[in-house]
């Protein structure tokens, strides 16, 4: 009986030891390093590691040399989630600043027995296929890639393209130089696009005492007063700061552009008209939601 019973117990001592040790090799961070170049900056490993976009020596144009070499560690994990109530994805870290034509090199540890990415959008797509950077893999894993971000002043977005990741908590921005128009949604940075609202309707919200008899509109005529003015000056000092600007532009586009392609002159033209065109839309929105706040 005696034996039985010590036999008894080293099975289950043996049995738990195995499930911790089996327990602690599942969590293992697991290293993605031997990836195979299939052209194109896209390299893949036989356990499904993955990098797209590497770059580590083509400069883009309107960059002469490498700003710098920086590199950033980026984790994935649903621990990350706990200051952000509704997500169930997240990372340690939801915005990045380099400097531009800094090479980048991106360290990814995905925390999660799961599949998580880190995508990077916006870049030029003469450079960098499809116009991302992009490192993915199922974990316990991490993996690491290299790219040289452009000359421009921009925010890129990143975020885990995996149906439901970043709706829910994965997605921040890389901001190079000063930036543009950030995105929103952005875990503890920026505003939801579309925020929960339960209080009143904004028309129910105003609330103007009117004399009796007065017609319905004059609500609105006394909320909102007409303005008058001005439009000259403005018109006025607009042709003085053209006239003012233009040679600076010249000399600046002239450097710019030295070098470069006509298909890159022409692409970097789209890419600024959009710049400027999202840093009106995020001005025009910062405007719209002070005015419905009042």
């Amino acid at each position: 009986m005696a034996r039985y019973t010590f036999t008894l117990l080293g099975a289950v001592l043996i049995t738990m030891t195995g499930l911790v040790f089996g327990a602690e090799k599942a969590d293992q961070i697991v290293e993605h390093n031997m990836l195979m170049n299939h052209g194109g900056g896209h390299l893949m490993d036989m356990d499904g590691g993955m990098v797209m976009g590497m770059n580590k020596d083509t400069l883009p144009p309107g960059c002469a040399r490498i700003s710098e070499d920086a590199s950033i560690t980026v984790r994935a994990g649903h621990k990350y989630t706990k200051d952000f109530p509704g997500t169930m994805f997240g990372l340690d870290q939801h915005e990045w600043r380099v400097k531009p034509c800094t090479r980048l090199t991106v360290t990814f540890i995905n925390e999660d027995h799961i599949r998580h990415q880190w995508m990077m959008h916006g870049l030029p797509k003469f450079i960098y296929d499809k116009g991302m950077f992009h490192l993915e893999m199922t974990g316990p894993a991490k993996i690491t890639g290299t790219l040289i971000l452009p000359a421009e002043d921009k925010t890129y977005l990143v975020h885990c393209d995996i149906a439901q990741h970043m709706e829910k908590g994965m997605k921040g921005q890389l901001i190079v130089g000063n930036g543009s128009t950030p995105f929103p949604s952005i875990p503890g940075l920026t505003d939801f696009a579309i925020p929960d609202d339960y209080g009143p309707k904004v028309a129910d919200s105003i609330k103007v005492a009117l004399p009796a008899g007065s017609a319905p509109g004059a609500a609105l005529s006394s909320v909102n007063p007409p303005k008058s003015g001005g439009s000259n000056g403005t018109f006025l000092l607009g042709l003085i700061l053209g006239a003012i600007g233009t040679p600076f532009a010249i000399t600046y586009y002239r450097r710019r552009f030295e070098g470069m392609t006509q298909d890159e002159v022409i692409q970097h033209l789209l890419t600024s008209s959009k710049s400027i065109f999202d840093k009106i839309l995020g001005l025009l929105m910062t405007l719209v939601s002070k005015v419905t706040k009042k």
